[in-house]
């Protein structure tokens, strides 16, 4: 069994970056600038934005941090997207989901400037990406077709199997592993599936990101199966230090004796998703000459 190292892998696309960033500096350039909306103090997400500065940092890039508070109105955070729309200074940035109930999540992501939308969620892109387009993929798929490609795992021909359907990963990838160069058949399944487990025995490749804990088990997947786990979700465990512990939605222990490769939680896709967003980020840079 080989275990898909996020952690290494990520760093080494972050120091490919950082050399493009370095050139692009002594040629006379500015650096790719990346902002972050934070609206509210959910922990989980400051956590995040926090993460992706830092990783500014690493590469090179200039980064903004936004904060409003959990009361800010709708009005006020789309006032502030068409400012940075229109920053020239500016190459991307994202709005940190989720957002205050108050909020319509799906009247923000519309509001970004397609060619800033470095998070891949605006309509535009996912239909770019549709067409097989070049354009902004969604970070979290991006970065599970990076591990595969540097994994060198073989996808033409293979049955590859999608266990949940949000925009945000399971469609996009659905997308992603069935386009010419990749060459899967895919099938996406999702809470009304039937017969799941019937389903996954016959995969080559599984992609869980369903948010249900240990959801994959080891008799719902054959042989030398290769598994992404996208999942991660805080559970109590009163022996830790923090007083949780982190589990994926695959049962790591059961499945890891039969998959030829898997991801860990953590340390398997959450690096890439952040390390896509500054390739993205670089993207729309030299996009932008």
């Amino acid at each position: 069994m080989i275990l898909i190292d996020g952690k290494i892998t990520s760093g080494d696309i972050k120091d490919e970056i950082a050399i493009e960033v370095a050139k692009l500096k002594e040629q006379g350039g500015r650096a790719p600038h990346l902002a972050a909306i934070l609206v509210g103090d959910d922990g989980a997400s400051q956590t995040y934005v926090n993460a992706k500065v830092k990783a500014c940092e690493k590469v090179g890039f200039e980064s903004t941090l936004v904060r409003f508070s959990a009361e800010t109105s709708e009005d006020e955070l789309l006032a502030k997207i068409e400012e940075m729309n229109n920053d020239n200074g500016l190459d991307g940035f994202i709005v940190q989901l989720p957002l205050p109930n108050h909020i319509n999540e799906h009247k923000v992501t519309v509001s970004i400037n397609p060619d800033k939308d470095v998070d891949g969620f605006h309509p535009t892109n996912l239909g770019k990406m549709l067409l097989g387009q070049e354009t902004f993929l969604p970070a979290t798929p991006y970065g599970i077709m990076e591990m595969l490609k540097r994994y060198q795992i073989e996808t033409s021909g293979k049955h590859a199997v999608v266990i949940g359907r949000s925009h945000i990963v399971g469609s996009p990838m659905s997308v992603l592993m069935g386009q010419k160069g990749i060459d899967c058949t895919v099938t996406l399944t999702h809470s009304r599936t039937k017969n799941l487990p019937e389903i996954t025995k016959t995969a080559d490749i599984v992609v869980v990101a369903n948010g249900i804990p240990e959801f994959l088990t080891g008799n719902m997947v054959k042989d030398g199966v290769v598994v992404i786990d996208v999942g991660i979700t805080r559970v109590e465990d009163k022996t830790k230090k923090s007083g949780f512990k982190l589990l994926g939605d695959v049962n790591f222990a059961e499945v890891s004796k039969k998959a030829s490769h898997i991801t860990p939680v953590p340390g398997g896709v959450g690096p890439m998703t952040i390390a896509m967003l500054m390739k993205n980020t670089l993207l729309s840079r030299k996009r932008r000459g």
